[in-house]
């Protein structure tokens, strides 16, 4: 075999960064897995304390939001509605511009919408991280030990290869349980999420249009 002049000290480079990145390979699989365990709790808990608004809850909210219509009336119901608390606090923004515009009220709703969705997708950014990032640095883990694993094989140490595979199965182990918990989050929090989204829009139309409609006097048929 041709030795090519200084490969033997770009390998002996290569190894030292690969076998450098273990350390912080392992801890960025440690944080991930408390990561994904906190979240998951988290995750059980919002369960407990979410309402789920369904077509007929919702029609009995806006119904409620229409009767009689006014600013203070919409607040009032939206306070006491079990809607999440931020987006109580959109509807009841938009219910207290009744003093603006109808082109600016419509503005102004969207814009906040829009600030929910970008929270939203804020919030779900970091689970979406931990559920790719979690099996790469699992794989890494695994072929980082293997290295030292095949030179102690080679050199008939078999207690040191035994010791680098279990390296390598324990954090491909902790890598996939860590993204496998990250993508379930991800999946339940977004459907949530997209649902809590379609009623906040529809809530916010009708309080839209009750406005509109108290300001040019025109009853809202039901």
């Amino acid at each position: 075999m041709v030795v090519v002049p200084g490969s033997d000290m770009l390998a002996a480079a290569l190894h030292v960064i690969s076998q450098s990145l273990l350390i912080p390979v392992i801890v960025g699989l440690l944080a991930f897995m408390v990561y994904a365990i906190i979240n998951f709790g988290g995750l059980i808990s919002e369960y407990s304390g979410r309402i789920n608004f369904d077509a007929g809850k919702v029609e009995k909210l806006i119904k409620e939001i229409s009767n009689p219509g006014t600013p203070e009336n919409i607040m009032e119901v939206v306070e006491k509605s079990g809607l999440p608390q931020n987006h109580k606090e959109i509807l009841i923004k938009i219910a207290g511009s009744s003093n603006i515009g109808s082109k600016s009220r419509e503005a102004l709703a969207r814009k906040l919408i829009e600030n929910e969705e970008l929270k939203i997708a804020k919030s779900l950014e970091k689970t979406d991280m931990v559920t790719r990032l979690g099996p790469t640095l699992g794989l890494m883990g695994t072929l980082i030990p293997m290295g030292p694993g095949l030179a102690a094989l080679g050199a008939g140490n078999i207690a040191g290869l035994a010791q680098a595979i279990i390296i390598a199965f324990d954090t491909t182990v902790v890598g996939l349980a860590a993204g496998g918990i990250a993508f379930v989050i991800s999946k339940v929090r977004k459907r949530w999420y997209e649902d809590n989204l379609t009623t906040l829009e529809t809530l916010s139309e009708s309080v839209l249009e009750v406005l509109d409609a108290s300001k040019t006097k025109t009853p809202i048929t039901q």
